[in-house]
């Protein structure tokens, strides 16, 4: 019998009511589970999910991954403590980056096939000079809802109003600290006033919320948290707070990591009437409010409460290799496949099979501090 997420529902992409074979790409799982828990599983997804996805974008667990992050640059124009050693990475070559046709070319495959979201990420993303037109581009595939970017908020204040006029709708802007010099200290680099022009731009043009990613350190930053939940106060603002995570060349210490809850419960010591927010169920930050705040803050809990089993997330990363976790150092080469002439029928079967591929849940948090991966400025995270 085979696999139920082998089974083609691919309505969106003309081939509804009929499967196709994955025998070339897609992989079953080294231990397979008894038929009758295969079915049961099925049917219970079926009932549940009753518009058409991709059968090649859901993996053996029944997740659907309709967000699709694409690192356009491996390239940054700061150098944030948790994301590379202070010398830097080595680069790829250029002519082993993703062209643009190619970006296009793969995120149109991918909303064929459902993707509905796209996050355009780096290194940084706005020193890539097409960015623009690529997020015009991008507006124009049919069945894209959102196009988001994360950015480090350097170049923003001056990119950002045309950025909006070609279809940007969701913006990430990472500031770890309120306090200049210790934002020099965090990023290795000058900057903290043009991230603050470009948060206050991205509230005058509208963008609401204007979402704030701060990854929390001890004895660093944690003593900063109560005055960014204040800036939600008067602002249309979502602060994020992230969990300190793992990658090499970050020097990453689990006595460094301040745990969500340590966090809530910091803040709830100022605010005790702090409310839990509902969130859709494949959202990764568990969002909160204080009663009469205009904005919101949020938890990204990677490390101590792991959000795997709702995951909807792939990564392209900037050399073309698809990631189906972050936390993963399994990578399949979609730019060789387009660069060798393969057809799309045979990009559909190896991202199925990378899909298929895709573990439960990653390896915990001590593991992963020891698995090999990439700096995550080359991960695009």
């Amino acid at each position: 019998m085979m696999a139920w997420w082998m089974w083609s529902v691919r309505g969106r992409c003309g081939l509804s009511g009929a499967w196709r074979s994955a025998s070339r790409g897609c992989v079953t799982r080294a231990v397979p589970r008894p038929e009758t828990q295969v079915l049961s599983e099925r049917k219970t997804f079926m009932k549940e999910n009753p518009l058409p996805f991709s059968a090649f974008l859901t993996d053996s667990f029944g997740r659907q991954h309709s967000y699709l992050r694409i690192s356009l640059t491996e390239k940054c124009n700061l150098r944030c403590q948790y994301c590379m050693p202070e010398e830097g990475v080595p680069l790829t070559p250029k002519s082993d980056l993703l062209s643009t046709q190619e970006i296009l070319t793969l995120a149109r495959i991918f909303v064929q096939e459902g993707v509905d979201k796209i996050r355009l990420t780096g290194g940084e993303p706005l020193i890539r000079p097409d960015v623009v037109d690529i997020v015009a581009q991008l507006r124009k595939l049919e069945g894209l809802k959102s196009i988001a970017i994360t950015t480090n908020g350097i170049n923003l204040n001056r990119q950002l109003p045309r950025l909006k006029e070609a279809g940007l709708d969701v913006l990430n802007i990472s500031l770890d600290t309120l306090v200049p010099a210790k934002f020099e200290f965090i990023v290795r680099r000058k900057g903290f006033h043009k991230v603050m022009e470009g948060i206050n731009r991205a509230v005058e043009l509208g963008y609401n919320p204007v979402k704030v990613n701060c990854v929390v350190m001890r004895g660093l930053n944690e003593d900063e948290l109560l005055d960014f939940v204040a800036l939600t106060e008067k602002q249309p603002l979502e602060v994020r707070f992230i969990e300190y995570m793992p990658f090499d060349g970050n020097k990453w210490n689990f006595k460094k990591m301040m745990s969500y809850q340590e966090m809530l419960d910091c803040i709830r010591q100022r605010w005790p009437e702090l409310e839990k927010l509902p969130t859709e169920p494949s959202s990764t930050s568990k969002a909160y409010r204080v009663p009469g705040f205009q904005g919101r803050i949020g938890f990204i809990t990677s490390m101590s409460e792991h959000f795997c089993g709702s995951c909807n997330r792939l990564r392209i990363t900037a050399d073309g290799n698809l990631k189906v976790c972050l936390f993963g150092n399994s990578e399949v080469s979609l730019r060789d496949l387009l660069r060798s002439g393969s057809s799309e029928e045979e990009l559909i079967q190896t991202i199925g099979a990378a899909v298929g591929r895709k573990k439960k849940q990653h390896a915990g948090m001590f593991n992963i501090s020891q698995m090999k991966n990439r700096p995550m400025i080359l991960i695009g995270g």
